[in-house]
């Protein structure tokens, strides 16, 4: 797959290997006009994984939309992904959508600390990997360290290993997130992105605590 057309990047060590000598695998590409993989599909008969770029919005995402924000374009396209991998009982969902205003970080953070608030209650925010304020976790669990989430990278210059900026709501498996990293020419850049975690997180929680 083109590494420009992924913009997000999910890093898992289980997934190395999955492709190799499975008998039945399917694989369907839909090509973008610029000859991009736009659309990957793969199936086979353990699960599968489907990724779409340039289709995802706030809405998908089950946040609303900064006032006046503007998707980031490259390349005509909107940086954006839909990442869905599921081997039986183990899913995995990542949607990202990555945006730019011309306002301050400090107000794109107040309009989702309240409007995260009032969709998903507790609200952390973190920078590199470290709670700014309270409170510091959530009521289900969420907190500013927690490794044990995919990478996400995105085009913005966002990448929650990197540890940037974040506002975040949710619990370990399904966490809604909010990530500053590069702005440009006076824009504040920003990931809207929402994880939907395998039950294997909260089983490991579970044995750590």
């Amino acid at each position: 797959m083109n590494s420009k057309a992924m913009v997000v990047a999910v890093s898992l060590t289980l997934a190395a290997g999955l492709g190799a000598g499975l008998a039945g695998c399917r694989i369907h590409v839909d090509k973008g006009s610029n000859g991009e993989d736009k659309n990957v599909q793969i199936d086979t008969p353990f699960g599968g994984m489907h990724v779409n770029t340039d289709q995802t919005t706030a809405a998908d995402i089950g946040l609303p939309l900064y006032p006046g924000a503007e998707a980031v374009q490259g390349h005509d396209k909107n940086k954006s992904a839909d990442v869905h991998m599921g081997f039986g009982e183990w899913q995995l969902r990542v949607r990202a959508a990555s945006f730019q205003t011309k306002d301050s970080r400090d107000q794109v953070v107040a309009f989702y600390k309240q409007a995260m608030g009032k969709k998903y209650g507790d609200v952390i925010v973190c920078d590199h990997n470290q709670a700014v304020g309270t409170p510091t976790v959530t009521s289900e669990g969420l907190s500013c360290n927690d490794e044990k989430n995919p990478q996400v990278n995105m085009d913005n210059g966002y990448n929650s290993r990197g540890g940037g900026y974040e506002v975040k709501a949710g619990s370990k498996r399904h966490q809604h997130v909010v990530g500053f990293e590069n702005s440009e020419s006076g824009q504040t850049r920003f990931a809207l992105v929402l994880l939907d975690l395998p039950a294997i997180v909260d089983k490991k929680s579970d044995k750590s605590d």
